[in-house]
């Protein structure tokens, strides 16, 4: 009965602990206004306090047709103004598998969702090959379909084709990004207007606590393509006539669009640590509710933005004082701008010190209301103040609101890039966004967690590391090659080693390839200046010693737009040579650990490290030339000959010995295939001869490692025991045969 109590209990504490996981960020990607098109670019934009507000550009309608400052005028617009991205028209649907005449009727948002669905995953680590079929489940906001009026909504029949209605529904959207990666998990579009895209990471986050998930894409996307959704917000007079965010601020007068997309990859926080993901902030909790009755349907309520903070915090586990940030939904309404800061002080503020208020700020002020995208670029920001320990300025505050009393409460609102030192050892924020449908999100958010380094990525003093680049087509590969002569360039105290790891071993390969051999980062980026790709011969360029090459696509291979098959082949008796594998023993710490417990191992088998006998420059021993007599008189150096004896009747062997020859073959061997495998290199098919017939049977599990070095102990034991010029006939398998030999 008490180990049922107990049992229980144990279970039910497991449960508790996985309903509120932490939940890892390991990777994100994302296109804003003011060219915000990769992380690193919206920091700088962040960072520099950037207004990316434009005029509306004429290639997505003619402004002055559908202009008017009178809101009351119909069919007209009183804002010209927004944040736009750049070359929502250009896309490469042959990269997705996608045909020319169905990208045509593809809404620019479905595009752009593949384009930084892909690059998130290649960010965060996750190469494509290895996702397909997995339970990888997709969240995605879109609110709007703007490019339907173009086809479907026209007006005109004739414009619809067969693509034309999957091309322009919402819920497709999302499904082509599973279909196009092969990922089985959930997969749902959300819309809850301006709080879709939190609402999404929030529902990612549940799917992965109950495991439906063990990976997930989370976001938003929104495209501004035609006036009408414009329009109707002119008629709600809910834009600002100047095309600012002036959140918090006296002249606070309505919100200004913008547009966008923001995915974040998202990982149960044990997973991501076993697995030696990066991660780039924790997800610690969060909470969404409704609005209700309130002062109408699109009012802000001030008791549910209290509400939904409160139980973000209670899943959390965390303390209110704790926060020291929080991302605002933050339109800059003079209504919601009072009714949000009440809220957050209500919540956060009780009992708080004087000198850690909660500081406020919100990206709208930077480049609009991104809507079905605005929580993940909020989310993103956070993500990046975090990494660097610093708060972006607030843009557009210069009269604080007279209807928050500012006097009464701890906020704080930065006006310029302030530093963001950490309290009680951490740092945590919280993130709002509040939906026009009523739907309210908010998250609790922190800096990832202390993790020691992959052994796999740490560099080694004088090591060599191979860096491999691929693309799909010539012209992308000349574009990564750019690209990474920047960074390169950029970014010389990072590890060459690190470098080599993400892109050799988290990237998906593709056909056309370039690679480049470097012991350090300078090097590697002085090669990459030097080259002469795509000038150079099909396959090999420059001497061997780590000159570029450029490979072709493996099609013209014949396999057909696969990958060939990989065979490892091990040798056998005759190839040994002394120091064989000492530079990788050396440099490669998955090669010297598994030399190092093969001859633990072996060092009661034999009677000596084998390690001495292969890296020794005499063969054996520590190297001296100590001298003795063989039974005809000849006098012998050590390492000389096979067998001799010293003064005190040891017998001596050294690397051509076949006692030390068979087990020092299947060492390196073994060790060489294991440091492959690390680095994902898959065998399709395992094969040897003689002695590398034992590796491959080994490392196909037909033995154990243990059983494996017993069976190839005795076999060189009983071979060393031949005559000369004679020949063996005796086969064993069996252990107890083997361990008798041994003996």
């Amino acid at each position: 009965m008490l180990l049922a109590l107990k049992q229980a209990r144990l279970q039910l504490e497991a449960l508790e602990r996985q309903k509120n996981e932490p939940i890892a960020i390991i990777g994100m990607d994302c296109r804003f206004p003011g060219n915000a098109n990769s992380p690193e670019a919206y920091w700088e934009l962040l960072g520099n306090g950037i207004d990316a507000i434009t005029d509306i550009p004429s290639d997505r309608w003619d402004v002055e047709s559908y202009y008017d400052s009178d809101p009351e005028i119909p069919g007209k617009m009183y804002s010209r103004y927004g944040g736009f991205i750049e070359g929502v028209d250009q896309f490469d649907p042959q990269f997705f598998g996608i045909s020319p005449r169905e990208a045509l009727s593809l809404d620019p948002q479905q595009r752009l969702l593949l384009e930084v669905s892909y690059r998130a995953l290649e960010r965060a680590g996750q190469p494509l090959d290895s996702l397909q079929g997995s339970k990888t489940g997709v969240f995605m906001g879109i609110c709007f379909d703007d490019y339907s009026r173009f086809t479907l909504n026209s007006g005109d029949p004739t414009l619809i084709d067969a693509y034309s209605s999957l091309g322009n529904t919402r819920s497709i959207a999302v499904g082509r990004i599973a279909y196009v990666l092969g990922l089985t998990g959930p997969v749902i579009q959300l819309d809850t207007t301006c709080s879709s895209s939190l609402l999404a990471v929030h529902l990612a986050a549940q799917s992965l606590r109950t495991g439906e998930s063990n990976l997930a894409l989370a976001g938003g996307v929104n495209l501004m393509l035609s006036p009408e959704v414009s329009i109707g917000f002119s008629k709600l007079k809910a834009l600002a006539p100047d095309g600012r965010c002036k959140t918090f601020d006296e002249k606070a007068d309505g919100y200004v669009r913008g547009e966008g997309c923001g995915i974040v990859v998202l990982k149960r926080l044990s997973d991501a640590i076993a697995d030696g993901d990066k991660i780039l902030g924790t997800v610690f909790g969060s909470a969404v509710n409704h609005d209700g009755q309130s002062n109408g349907l699109t009012a802000p309520n001030g008791s549910a933005q209290e509400t939904v903070i409160r139980q973000a915090i209670e899943n959390a586990k965390v303390d209110p004082t704790q926060i020291q940030y929080v991302e605002a939904h933050g339109t800059g309404t003079s209504l919601g701008d009072p009714i949000e800061v009440l809220a957050l002080s209500k919540v956060l503020g009780k009992n708080r010190e004087q000198d850690n208020p909660i500081n406020i700020g919100s990206v709208k002020t930077n480049f609009g209301h991104l809507e079905s995208a605005a929580g993940v670029a909020s989310l993103i920001k956070v993500i990046l103040s975090l990494q660097h320990q610093e708060i972006p300025p607030h843009l557009h505050f210069k009269n604080p609101n007279p209807y928050i009393p500012w006097e009464k409460l701890p906020i704080n609102v930065p006006t310029k890039l302030t530093p963001w030192p950490a309290k009680k050892g951490r740092r945590l924020a919280g993130v709002s966004s509040f939906g026009m449908s009523g739907t309210n999100v908010h998250l609790i958010l922190g800096e990832s967690p202390k993790v020691e380094e992959n052994i796999e990525t740490q560099n080694v003093e004088s090591s060599l590391h191979l860096l491999t680049l691929s693309a799909k087509t010539e012209t992308a590969l000349q574009a990564q090659i750019e690209q990474y002569k920047t960074y390169l360039n950029t970014h010389q105290n990072i590890p060459f080693a690190d470098i080599c790891y993400s892109a050799n071993k988290r990237r998906s390969h593709h056909n056309y390839r370039f690679s480049i051999v470097a012991s350090s980062t300078l090097e590697a980026a002085e090669k990459l200046n030097n080259s002469l790709y795509p000038n150079s011969p099909p396959l090999t360029r420059g001497s061997s010693g780590g000159s570029p090459f450029y490979s072709p696509p493996l099609t013209r291979g014949g396999w057909g737009g696969s990958s060939p098959p990989i065979a490892f082949l091990f040798t056998g008796q005759g190839s040994q040579y002394v120091g064989m594998g000492q530079q990788l023993y050396q440099t490669q710490p998955t090669f010297k650990t598994t030399v190092d417990h093969c001859c633990d191992i072996l060092q009661s088998y034999l009677g000596w490290d084998l390690k001495e006998v292969i890296f020794s420059e005499q063969g054996t021993g520590n190297g001296e030339q100590e001298t003795g007599r063989l039974g005809d008189g000849e006098t012998w150096r050590r390492g000389d000959l096979e067998t001799g004896r010293w003064g005190d009747g040891e017998t001596c062997y050294n690397l051509d010995s076949t006692i030390n020859t068979q087990p020092a073959l299947f060492v390196i061997e073994y060790a060489l295939a294991k440091l492959w495998l690390s680095w994902g290199i898959q065998p399709n098919i395992m094969m040897g001869h003689s002695i590398g017939e034992y590796v491959a049977a080994t490392l196909a599990g037909v033995f154990s490692l243990e059983d494996a070095l017993k069976l190839i102990t005795a076999r060189g034991r009983l071979m060393q025991k031949l005559p000369q010029n004679g020949s063996m006939i005796a086969v064993f398998t069996d252990l107890e045969t083997v361990e008798k030999k041994i003996s």
